[in-house]
C-alpha cells in the first residue's frame, strides 16, 4: 500500500493497520532526514499548511511547525487566543478566512471533541487533528505506538497499560485505539473515580493496583494529571495521587523485570513520576519527542501526496 485510506487524520477510530504500517514506514525514512547534517527536504515547497491552536500548545504545536518546515512547506500559524475568534467569529469562519489564502492542509487543536469532523464536511483542506477536547489526539498515540516498535521490535503482542487520569485525557484514547488496532494487549490503570464507565468496551482492562500493572506490562504510558480539565476534585490531594499511582525508581527496582516508560508530556515531575525514573534510562521520553517530528512529517507528507492527485 502506498497511500493513506483517509484524506484527513481526524482519529485512529477512522483509519487501518495498513494506514499505520505506511505511517511508520514514511517516518523511518523522515527520521533518518532530521538526523542529517542538512535536515530539510524539499517534498512540499507548493504546500501550504495553517496551524489553527484553539487551545493552549507548546510541543505539539511545535513539533508540527517543525515537521512542516522540515518538509519546507509555507506555514501560517494561528492561536486563538490573539485573534477574532474572541470577537465572536465561529469556526467555519475562521477557517473559510484562512482557506481564501490557499491553503492546502489544516493542522488543528480544539477544545470541543469533533471540530476536526465538523470541519472535514466544509472545508476541502486536509484536516489533521491536533486534539479535539477529551475526545483523541490521534499523532500522540501513532508516535507512542512507533516509539515502542522503536524500542522493543514491534507493538503488537506487546503488554501496555495506560495510568492515570483515563477519563480526561485524548492521549488514553487514541493510545487505546492505536495499540489496539496493532495487536497490543492493553489496560488502564488509575483512580477509579478517573475511569470512564464505557472503558472495558473498548477491549482493555481495568486494574487499580498499580505494582499489579506495571508487574504485567512491558511498557508503561504515564499521563499527565490534567488539573486544569478537572472541574472537581477526583482525588484527595496531588501527594496522594503520587503515593498510589507515581512511579519512582525504587518501585521500579522491586519488580523482577525491566520495564519501558512513557510520558506523553509536560511531566508534573514528583507527581506522574520522579525526576530519577523522568531520566533513566528506562524512560524514552525523550525519543517520544524526536519520533513525534518524524511521524507528523510522515502524516503530512502522506496527506499532501493525496491533495497533489
Amino acid at each position: 500500500m502506498s497511500e493513506l485510506s483517509v484524506k484527513h487524520l481526524l482519529g485512529i477510530k477512522y483509519i487501518t493497520k495498513e494506514d499505520i504500517e505506511l505511517i511508520f514506514k514514511t517516518a523511518d525514512h523522515f527520521k533518518e532526514v532530521i538526523n542529517r547534517p542538512i535536515k530539510k527536504v524539499p517534498s512540499l515547497r507548493d504546500i501550504t499548511i495553517a496551524n489553527l491552536f484553539f487551545e493552549n500548545s507548546t510541543r505539539t504545536k511545535l513539533s508540527f511547525e517543525l515537521a512542516e518546515k522540515r518538509l519546507s512547506a509555507d506555514v501560517i500559524n494561528f492561536s486563538a487566543a490573539a485573534s477574532s475568534v474572541k470577537k465572536g467569529e465561529t469556526l467555519i469562519d475562521t477557517v473559510n478566512n484562512i482557506l481564501s489564502m490557499k491553503v492546502d492542509m489544516v493542522v488543528m487543536r480544539h477544545p470541543n471533541p469533533g471540530a476536526g469532523v465538523f470541519l472535514s464536511k466544509h472545508i476541502d483542506a486536509s484536516i489533521v487533528n491536533a486534539g479535539d477536547g477529551a475526545h483523541e489526539h490521534p499523532t500522540q498515540a501513532l508516535l507512542d505506538s512507533y516509539s515502542i516498535r522503536e524500542r522493543l521490535g514491534e507493538v503488537a503482542g506487546k503488554n501496555v497499560v495506560i495510568v492515570g487520569d483515563i477519563l480526561h485525557s485524548r492521549v488514553a484514547l487514541s493510545n487505546i485505539y492505536a495499540l489496539k488496532l496493532q495487536g497490543a494487549n492493553v489496560k488502564v490503570c488509575g483512580p477509579k473515580t478517573l475511569m470512564p464507565k464505557y472503558i472495558e468496551s473498548l477491549g482493555v482492562e481495568v486494574e487499580l493496583d498499580l505494582r499489579k500493572a506495571l508487574q504485567w506490562c512491558d511498557v508503561a504510558n504515564m499521563l499527565r494529571v490534567q488539573n486544569e480539565r478537572m472541574d472537581i476534585s477526583y482525588f484527595p490531594s496531588t501527594r496522594e495521587y503520587t503515593q498510589q499511582y507515581g512511579v519512582n525508581k525504587q518501585l521500579l527496582e522491586s519488580l523482577d523485570k525491566e520495564i519501558v516508560i512513557m510520558h506523553p508530556g509536560p511531566i508534573n515531575r514528583g507527581v506522574e513520576i520522579t525526576s530519577d525514573v523522568a531520566d533513566s534510562g528506562q524512560a524514552i521520553i525523550l525519543n517520544q519527542v524526536e519520533n513525534g517530528v518524524a511521524v507528523r512529517m510522515a502524516i503530512i507528507y502522506l496527506l499532501a501526496s493525496k491533495i497533489k492527485q
